[in-house]
């Protein structure tokens, strides 16, 4: 029994002693610079860096199983808040007669257009009260919007 205890703390150690050294990777040289006459680009403002963020954001959305417009609207790149739902119904009445009935394979537009009162009456429809309609922070909102709530870019 001894000699059992006596190799078990032999190995701690050495398996202690194996994974304490560092091995450091010999450095590699930087790369020379290469002499460039290309103006370099005027920084960016945040707000036009939040701008263009958004202008990648996808404007249409293929349904899958088991998929509704409160968890596509939560997606984070539709809209991130699932309280904006009613945004894509309405811009989607012709493919949509029911918001509880959303098929996989349809295709809906997500609008990325839209005032602050849009929003607003959106979540109140989505189930929001009056007093905090708001969308919050996190939300993917224009930047018009962004700036008329206060939120930073």
């Amino acid at each position: 029994m001894k000699k059992l205890i006596l190799l078990t703390i032999a190995c701690c150690v050495l398996f202690a002693a194996g994974c304490s050294k560092k091995v450091t990777p010999e450095a590699a040289p930087a790369p020379a610079k290469a002499e460039s006459r290309e103006v370099a680009p005027a920084p960016m403002s945040p707000r036009q860096i939040f701008e263009a963020d958004y202008a990648k954001l996808p404007t249409s959305y293929t349904v899958v199983k088991g998929n509704c417009l409160w968890w596509i609207s939560e997606f984070k790149q539709i809209y991130n808040d699932p309280f904006m739902w009613p945004l894509v119904f309405k811009a989607n009445r012709d493919k949509i007669k029911n918001a509880n009935l959303i098929y996989p394979g349809q295709n809906f537009a997500i609008p990325r257009t839209f005032a602050l009162d849009d929003v607003k009456a959106a979540r109140v429809k989505a189930g929001k009260s009056k007093k905090s309609s708001a969308p919050a922070a996190s939300a993917n909102l224009p930047a018009d919007i962004r700036e008329a709530l206060g939120y930073g870019f």
